[in-house]
C-alpha cells in the first residue's frame, strides 16, 4: 500500500516523511567554480550561508554526488568567472575516464520550513517504540526498485526481505488478505466468503490496467468501470439476501483499500484509461525493522556535516530574471529564491519538489512569473489525496499471536450506493481495518489507515475524540463491550499540514501521464534564456512510480542527470553507483 505523506517539501518545506517521504522537496543546485580561498567554511555577507567545500571530486564522484544530492534541499554552487556568467561551468572527460578539468564544489546549508522535529519520517511513542508516519512499505522490493538496492547496501533489511525468494513474489500491487475479519455486528466474518470477494475484485483491478492503449473508454473511471462489472457478477448469486448483503459489504471495503493505495477519496475519481501506466515491481512488500528514518541517516552521513537548516520557508521563486549578488560583482542569475524572512538566494538551477497539495494551494504566489498554462493546467488536473494513518497502543493485546491484519467490514454499506452519510456521524467507517505491528518493550501497537475526505475530517478532531470513536468500534466489531482502551494514540494529518496538503498523487479523470510528463518539464520550456533555470522533481512527476518513494528518489537523480548533461553534454557518464 502506497502510505505516506505524499510528500516533502525540502529547502524551505516540511519533507515527505518517506511515501513519499525525504525524496519530495526543495533542493537547489547552482554551478560556479571556486577560488582556493573557497575551500574553507565561511560568511559571505549578511544574506549568505555557512558553506563547506568538496575539493578536487573526480567526474564519477560528482555524479555521483549530485544523484545523491538530489532527493534533498540543498544549494550546490560553483563560481564562474564573469566572462562565464551566462553559462554552467562545463565538463570534459579524456580517453581514460578522468576529468581533465577539476572543479571545486560548495554546499550551502539547505532550507527547510519545519524545526528538526518535524522532519522525520519515524515517531515514537512515549513508552517506547519506532512508528513509521509516513512512508511504511518498501512497494516492489526487488533489484529494479533503487530504495531497495540503497536499504540492501546499508544493511538496513532483515533476511527474509534480502532473500531471492522474496524478490520474485508477483504481488501485482494488491493487499494480501486479512488475518481476521470483523463485522459491524460484533461477528466474525468468514475468511474463505472474504477470500472470494478479494479474489473477484482484484481480477477486476487486473482489467482495468488493460485500457492504456484504448483510445477511449466507457466509463471514464475505475470506479465507475468496477461497480458495472459487479453488477454483472451480482446476477449470478445465488445466496440468501443477507449474505448478498454481507459480500457488498466485504467490496466496499476492499473499495476503501483501494483508496488508500491510490491516495484518493474516492475509486469514482481515479481515471480508467491511464491506470495501468502504474507499474507494479516484483516483490512481496517489506518494512524496515528499524524505521525508514534508518535509510535517511545513512543518506545523510554521507553529506558533509551540519548543512541542514531548519525553519526556512521559501516564500517566491523568481526565475526568467537577471539578479546579482554583491559578493559576486559581475555575475548574474537567472533564478532568486525569495524566503518569508526576507533572505535571497540566487541560483543558476532550482530543483522545485514540493507536494503537489502544495502546489495547489499556492499556485498563483509561489512563481513569478507564473507558470505557463500548460503546467499550470497539469498542476490542477492530476489527482492529489490524502492517506492518515492512526497508532494505537495497548497494554496486552486483544489479538490472537500470529495476527498481522485485522480488516473491518460495515455490514450496511455497499460499493453501489451513492450517498454518504455525513460525516461526523460515520467517519470511521471509511477506516479499513488494523495492521499489527511488532511489539516492543511493553507496548501492543496496532496501525490504521483511512483515505479521503473523512481522512481529511478525522484531523479536523481532537485526538480524545478519535481515541473515544476507535475505542467504541474495536468494541462493537470485537463483540466485547469492555475491551480495555488504548492507552495512548499517534495519529498522521497529512492534509492539514501546511507545506503537504495531502499525502499523494494518483491519475485523476482528465488527466494522464502527459501531464504529469508536463509537470516534469523543466523551465524555461521555450528554449529562450538560461537553460534548466527551474526543474521539477518529485513522485508526482514520474509517469509510472507516481505515489512512491522509489518514484520520488528516481525522479531526483533524473534532474540530476538533466543538468550533468548540461553541463557537459558529450560526457559518457558511468552509471550510478547506489
Amino acid at each position: 500500500m502506497k502510505v505516506g505523506s505524499c510528500s516533502s517539501t525540502g529547502l524551505e518545506l516540511r519533507r515527505r516523511r518517506w511515501q513519499m517521504p525525504l525524496f519530495s522537496r526543495w533542493q537547489m543546485l547552482l554551478g560556479r567554480r571556486l577560488s582556493p580561498s573557497d575551500l574553507t567554511p565561511r560568511h559571505r555577507g549578511p544574506r549568505a550561508l555557512e558553506v563547506k567545500a568538496l575539493a578536487r571530486a573526480s567526474e564519477a564522484e560528482k555524479r555521483l554526488l549530485l544523484r545523491l544530492l538530489a532527493p534533498f534541499p540543498r544549494l550546490l554552487r560553483t563560481r564562474t568567472r564573469p566572462e562565464q556568467a551566462s553559462r554552467p561551468p562545463a565538463l570534459s572527460l579524456g580517453g581514460d575516464g578522468r576529468l581533465q578539468r577539476r572543479h571545486r564544489w560548495i554546499i550551502h546549508r539547505p532550507l527547510r520550513a519545519g524545526p528538526r522535529t518535524s522532519e522525520r519520517p519515524s515517531a515514537t511513542f512515549p513508552r517506547g517504540g519506532v512508528v513509521e508516519v509516513g512512508a511504511h512499505w518498501i512497494h516492489g522490493p526487488s533489484q529494479g526498485n533503487p530504495v531497495f538496492q540503497l536499504a540492501a547496501k546499508y544493511g538496513l533489511l532483515g533476511e527474509k526481505a534480502l532473500s531471492e525468494e522474496n524478490q520474485l513474489i508477483e504481488t501485482g500491487g494488491h493487499v494480501g488478505l486479512p488475518s481476521v475479519s470483523y463485522a459491524s455486528s460484533g461477528v466474525s466474518v468468514s475468511l474463505e466468503l472474504v477470500a472470494e470477494m478479494a479474489s473477484l475484485f482484484y481480477s477486476l483491478i487486473d482489467q482495468t490496467r488493460e485500457f492504456l492503449q484504448a483510445a477511449e473508454t466507457t466509463p471514464p473511471s475505475v470506479g465507475e468501470y468496477l461497480k458495472e462489472k459487479i453488477r454483472q457478477h451480482m446476477a449470478g448469486w445465488t445466496e440468501d439476501e443477507e449474505t448478498k448483503k454481507l459480500k457488498l459489504a466485504i467490496l466496499k471495503n476492499l473499495f476503501n483499500v483501494e483508496c488508500c493505495v491510490s491516495g484518493t477519496h474516492s475509486m469514482d475519481l481515479v481515471a480508467l484509461a491511464p491506470f495501468g501506466e502504474y507499474t507494479v515491481l516484483p516483490g512481496l512488500d517489506c518494512t524496515f525493522p528499524e524505521g525508514y528514518q534508518g535509510l535517511t541517516d545513512c543518506i545523510m552521513a554521507s553529506l558533509p556535516k551540519d548543512v541542514m537548516v531548519f525553519d526556512k520557508p521559501v516564500k517566491t521563486i523568481h526565475w526568467n530574471g537577471s539578479f546579482r549578488e554583491a559578493s559576486a560583482p559581475g555575475e548574474t542569475f537567472p533564478v532568486l529564491v525569495e524566503c518569508e524572512d526576507g533572505d535571497y538566494f540566487p541560483a543558476h538551477h532550482v530543483v522545485v519538489t514540493v507536494p503537489l497539495g502544495f502546489f495547489k494551494k499556492h499556485l498563483d504566489t509561489f512563481f513569478e512569473p507564473p507558470l505557463p498554462t500548460e503546467k499550470v493546467e497539469a498542476i490542477r488536473k492530476i489527482g492529489f489525496g490524502t492517506n492518515n494513518k492512526i497508532f494505537l497502543e495497548f497494554e496486552e493485546p486483544f489479538w490472537e499471536p500470529d495476527c498481522q491484519h485485522i480488516q473491518v467490514v460495515w455490514e450496511d454499506t455497499s460499493p453501489l450506493e451513492d450517498t454518504a452519510p455525513e460525516l461526523q456521524d460515520a467517519w470511521f467507517k471509511k477506516l479499513i481495518g488494523f495492521w499489527v505491528l511488532p511489539p516492543f518493550q511493553a507496548s501492543h501497537v496496532l496501525c490504521g489507515f483511512i483515505a479521503g475526505l473523512e481522512s481529511e475530517f478525522m484531523e479536523t478532531l481532537s485526538d480524545e475524540d478519535v481515541l473515544r470513536s476507535l475505542t467504541q468500534v474495536l468494541r462493537r466489531v470485537t463483540g466485547n463491550p469492555q475491551l480495555p482502551a488504548p492507552r495512548s494514540m499517534l495519529r498522521s494529518c497529512w492534509h492539514s499540514a501546511p507545506y503537504t496538503r495531502g499525502s499523494y498523487s494518483y491519475v485523476a479523470v482528465g488527466s494522464s501521464g502527459d501531464d504529469m510528463d508536463r509537470l516534469a518539464q523543466p523551465l524555461p520550456s521555450d528554449g529562450k534564456g538560461a537553460q534548466l533555470q527551474v526543474l521539477f522533481a518529485g513522485e508526482a512527476t514520474h509517469r509510472t512510480f507516481y505515489s512512491t518513494t522509489h518514484g520520488a528518489l528516481l525522479s531526483g537523480w533524473r534532474e540530476a542527470d538533466r543538468l550533468m548533461t548540461l553541463w557537459d553534454p558529450q560526457a559518457q557518464w558511468p552509471e550510478p553507483r547506489l
